[in-house]
């Protein structure tokens, strides 16, 4: 079942969830904002895929064995979720004797994206792009390991969507959807700006220019740190147009706490 939902707001979206008689949708422990009464809540630290998805008091099946591979299994959920600094919980919610409403938003200022996910490609996106998701969807976490992992800042740990229905997903400012195929077959942006990807994009991170005169140019005064995500093969690509990096020095500056000149932040005259 299609999960219903609206999607309001300019600057600071937010979905508007729309569910049937018994239907469950979770979302990541804050960013819940409001719900009519007969839509229960509950908050547990396991994902659908570990039970997450039954209704509330629902047992577990295949006994003391079976309840063992479950709290196992939430465990390592746990533990990955942690690594990555991500919300240790989920919060259910299932509408109880008609339809109930939820609604749901992200902490920055920007837009949301509703995916349909239909079993055959999942779909990756950055850390906290998350909001909410039917139960017939699984979060995972994502490692993109080694160097692409180590040298890319936010693309080291993706969030990770499989299964059928609806995954809502939010960013900073506003969204522009591209398809490498339709220049060349890849893109190059900067590591902040990229939301999400559909499973067959090629995701890496290689540094910007060599050691020569415009690679270092590059890295003191481009403003685009040391490296540049890369986006390979055929399928959607989610960028924003605002990075939380960007956000973070823009309140900084503002407040006076960071006197960067005209080269940015490497000859910052900053000192407390």
């Amino acid at each position: 079942m299609t999960l219903s939902q609206d999607i309001v707001g300019n600057a600071m979206q937010m979905a508007v969830v729309t569910l049937s008689p018994g239907q469950t949708v979770y979302c990541e422990a804050g960013k819940f904002l409001f719900k009519t009464t007969n839509v229960t809540m509950e908050t547990r630290l396991s994902g659908p895929s570990n039970g997450g998805g039954q209704s509330p008091g629902g047992g577990s099946a295949g006994g003391m064995g079976g309840f063992l591979r479950q709290a196992m299994g939430t465990a390592m959920q746990v533990g990955q979720r942690a690594l990555a600094g991500e919300s240790l919980a989920f919060q259910y919610f299932t509408a109880q004797g008609g339809e109930g409403t939820v609604g749901f938003a992200g902490v920055l200022p920007g837009e949301m994206r509703a995916l349909e996910l239909d079993g055959t490609r999942a779909w990756f996106a950055e850390k906290d792009a998350f909001v909410a998701a039917e139960s017939t969807v699984d979060f995972g976490i994502a490692f993109q390991g080694g160097r692409t992992g180590m040298s890319g800042g936010e693309g080291f740990i993706l969030e990770k969507f499989t299964g059928r229905g609806t995954v809502i997903i939010a960013g900073a400012g506003n969204f522009i959807d591209l398809d490498p195929a339709d220049f060349g077959g890849r893109i190059e942006v900067d590591t902040g700006c990229v939301v999400a990807f559909e499973e067959g994009i090629q995701y890496g991170v290689e540094r910007i220019g060599g050691l020569n005169r415009q690679g270092l140019m590059n890295m003191a005064f481009g403003g685009e740190g040391l490296s540049l995500a890369t986006l390979e093969g055929q399928g959607r690509v989610i960028l924003q147009s605002l990075t939380i990096e960007s956000l973070a020095n823009a309140l900084k500056k503002a407040q006076g706490g960071d006197k960067q000149g005209p080269t940015g932040g490497l000859f910052s005259t900053h000192t407390g």
